[in-house]
């Protein structure tokens, strides 16, 4: 476009496009950038979900997931493709976010192609290669490629500098995750849609939305919600999840479950054979983006292994117990908005249930301020390119 600097945004997977959303609204807005959408279908249902919330359509859509497809066959084809868009676009910069194989390999063809890139989330580091695997990998290649590494807080921007990244490459914003949940948050507000009827279109059985969501109580109902899909955990870590999800149901006989399930055969089928017939444990089909802020604002308490529910949960007053047993968002367990409780039953259990049990402990840990921004991060990035990209 005449007169314009083209900023190819680069997205594959739904936490990728939640958070550059508020990234291309915020280019969009300048005179000076002409952003350009580039999917490359990384995570093909679910990124079509998150267009819809945020009104969005790409420029350019690869497709590249295909059934089976391992981590080299996505890798090489992201490459190859990337590098043919890069080509022939002729973007200004290209901006990545967080830590997949879109992030790594679309960083590597722009690095090739010697066109700028800017890493949204850059520095979070847990210096353990197989946790998360292969998410800490894919990071730590990207960063030194990048010419802006958009650090969300202090410490990623004390481990980019440990690394050797200059200084004048490392810019804290906040993390662009918390723009796109008060950008949903504002929207919701104005909703007139029982909260019983949204539970039952999401998928809970009559009973459960009845109990949980139903008449003028449903504030002081407890009900927990689950979200699991890291790989590091299939197998064995997953099955002693299970088990514990179902001991917090036993034990707790007031307390509800809403457990949105991965698409991931290696999730549902352990999820689905130990969870899959109790009354109190609604499982159901992965949540769109604006559905899962809805719930997770109605929620007692998270039990996740999602960065982004990391980022996201201590802006809505809620505690996080991290299924994980490292975390490269420490920032969280330091403020005690979230803690670390691996895939050990006991341990996830004994959590969950000073949580549900010890009320002072509770409020003490939902009032705790979000340390990853206050949603004016995509703001920021924007003004730094501004200023450093020339028309």
């Amino acid at each position: 476009m005449a007169g314009k600097a083209t900023i190819g945004i680069v997205v594959g997977t739904r936490p990728e496009a939640i958070k550059m959303a508020p990234v291309y609204f915020a280019l969009q807005e300048r005179s000076h950038f002409n952003p350009l959408l580039i999917s490359t279908g990384q995570h093909r249902e679910m990124l079509a979900q998150v267009f819809t919330v945020f009104g969005l359509k790409p420029d350019i859509d690869l497709q590249l997931m295909t059934p089976g497809q391992a981590l080299p066959e996505l890798t090489a084809r992201v490459l190859t493709c990337m590098t043919d868009v890069l080509r022939r676009e002729k973007p200004a910069a290209i901006l990545v976010q967080g830590d997949t194989t879109t992030v790594l390999a679309s960083s590597l063809a722009a690095f090739y192609e010697r066109v700028p890139i800017g890493h949204v989330e850059a520095g979070l580091r847990t210096y353990n290669l197989e946790s998360p695997w292969p998410e800490e990998m894919n990071r730590r290649l990207s960063d030194p490629l990048a010419r802006w590494c958009f650090a969300p807080t202090e410490i990623a921007r004390k481990n980019l500098l440990a690394e050797q990244i200059p200084a004048d490459r490392i810019h804290v914003t906040g993390n662009t995750v918390i723009d796109a949940l008060l950008w949903v948050r504002r929207r919701q507000a104005g909703e007139t849609e029982p909260p019983m009827d949204r539970a039952r279109r999401c998928g809970l059985s009559a009973t459960i939305s009845h109990r949980f969501f139903g008449g003028e109580a449903e504030a002081s109902r407890r009900w927990i919600l689950i979200t699991g899909h890291r790989r590091e955990s299939f197998g064995d870590g997953f099955s002693s999840i299970c088990r514990a999800i179902l001991k917090i149901a036993e034990c707790h006989p007031d307390v509800g479950i809403v457990y949105p399930v991965h698409l991931n055969p290696n999730v549902r089928e352990p999820v689905n054979r130990i969870l899959g017939d109790h009354e109190r444990i609604a499982l159901i089909e992965p949540l769109g983006y604006e559905d899962f802020v809805w719930f997770m604002n109605r929620c007692y308490l998270l039990l996740s292994d999602s960065g982004g529910v990391q980022e996201e949960a201590p802006s809505l007053g809620k505690p996080v117990l991290v299924m994980r047993d490292t975390t490269e968002r420490p920032e969280g367990v330091s403020a005690g908005t979230s803690r670390l409780v691996g895939t050990d039953s006991e341990i996830i259990v004994r959590e969950v249930s000073q949580l549900l049990d010890n009320p002072n402990d509770y409020a003490a840990r939902s009032r705790l301020q979000n340390p990853y921004g206050d949603g004016r991060a995509a703001g920021l990035i924007a003004d730094i390119l501004e200023r450093d990209i020339a028309v």
